[in-house]
């Protein structure tokens, strides 16, 4: 799959003669001598398969003609005693497919007399700086290029490597679909433990438990997990209030699988019981996801999806008298419906801005939601969706969530 994601990328740039260096990147710094646990950075583990930290990935293309290396750290006896040993030659080469190993004390001179001896005016680095944070190692790497070899063009290969992600192969499809099965573990057995007048927290850590003992090594992201009034902030994190009988919870989370992420939403009862209210918001958005889930097909422009939930609830909140106009629904309802999901939970894609429409291979969420603060209800419901020659496959569909579905699920658990 490595190998094919590397042809697909390097096969697809203009130039004759170019240079890729890729950065695994390291595990940021916490407080005092302690460190966030390490990820690698997508982009690098999409190219390699590998997700140990300081490791570099060069590419030399030179017409029809590939050379790959990886620079990785040499062995050291004492940091194995203290955090482990770095990842070696024959790991390096099995899980990338790449031959060519070397050194990170190499790299420099490496570098250097490729640049002297080979006529390249390209180099490709991942140059994404939502954050304006240039301490990175591809900034540090472009600035080095800049004052050294001032004729070389330096291109972003970011919006490159973020097109193809939106394609998903087979086997990154079926690691999507055992992050989406362990997510549904996890969210059972918060199910199975909800009551009136537990704590957030105490919920959260059911699913915490649940996915780590199914296999993931971490979350997609943060967990939601919002009681009442808490539901109706989007990104509500805090997960630290008591639970009260009669309210509404609503959890947005996902386990990970192979680096490829699952998010799903679901709204349920702290009692296992719908208030006649509640149900009837509820069922509003349960349609208004089908009808955006039945509509996924190649060529349906992306934006077309969150307009047809608009639609409805512009006919279904005047029904109830939640509103008068469709202007009034941005009150109750402020994000979009979908986003593409893949090794990032919000995918890279260059695909937004052009929105040429949905292809096969895409996955995306359908994701509409009601907050109605006044009255301390919010309401999201998410599932994972595979864009198919045809039409859709829903990937979560296993996950219960009609009203039926979750008050029996609660009678019987």
């Amino acid at each position: 799959m490595f190998k094919d994601n590397r042809k697909k990328v390097i096969s697809s740039l203009k130039e004759e003669k170019a240079i890729i260096f890729l950065f695994a990147g390291k595990a940021q710094h916490k407080t005092c001598d302690q460190f966030f646990p390490f990820e690698p950075n997508r982009n690098f583990y999409y190219m390699t398969g590998i997700d140990k930290p300081h490791i570099i990935y060069m590419a030399i293309k030179n017409g029809e003609n590939i050379d790959e290396t990886l620079f990785i750290e040499r062995y050291d006896e004492l940091k194995a005693k203290w955090d482990g040993a770095s990842i070696g030659e024959e790991e390096a080469k099995n899980l990338s497919g790449i031959e060519n190993i070397k050194y990170l004390d190499e790299f420099e001179a490496t570098f250097s007399n490729l640049m002297f001896r080979n006529s390249i005016e390209t180099v490709y680095l991942d140059l994404e700086n939502r954050y304006l944070d240039n301490s990175k190692a591809s900034f540090k790497q472009a600035n080095i290029i800049k004052e050294n070899y001032p004729y070389i063009n330096i291109k972003n290969i970011y919006n490159d490597l973020g097109y193809f992600r939106l394609f998903k192969t087979s086997e990154e499809i079926e690691n999507m679909k055992k992050a989406i099965s362990i997510t549904k573990k996890g969210i059972e057995n918060i199910w199975k433990h909800t009551k009136p007048d537990i704590m957030e927290y105490e919920l959260e850590a059911c699913f915490d438990y649940e996915i780590k003992r199914n296999g993931s090594k971490d979350k997609a992201f943060n967990t939601i997990l919002a009681s009442g009034k808490n539901a109706t902030v989007l990104h509500y994190g805090e997960n630290n209030d008591k639970i009260n009988d009669g309210e509404l919870i609503l959890i947005d989370l996902g386990a990970t699988y192979g680096y490829y992420n699952a998010d799903i939403s679901r709204t349920f009862p702290a009692n296992g019981k719908f208030s006649d209210r509640q149900k009837q918001l509820y069922n509003i958005v349960l349609e208004g996801q089908r009808k955006v889930i039945e509509a996924v097909k190649p060529g349906l422009p992306f934006k077309r999806l969150n307009e047809i939930l608009i639609e409805h609830y512009e006919e279904e909140l005047a029904k109830i008298g939640l509103i008068k106009d469709k202007s009034e629904i941005s009150k109750y309802y402020y994000h979009g419906v979908s986003h593409y999901l893949g090794l990032d939970t919000h995918d890279v894609s260059r695909d937004l801005g052009t929105d040429s429409g949905l292809k096969p291979g895409m996955v995306i969420t359908v994701e509409p939601g009601l907050y109605i603060a006044e009255e301390g209800i919010g309401i999201r419901i998410e599932d994972d969706i595979l864009v198919t020659e045809t039409g859709y496959e829903n990937l979560s569909k296993d996950i219960i969530k009609t009203v039926e579905e979750i008050e029996n699920f609660f009678k019987n658990r």
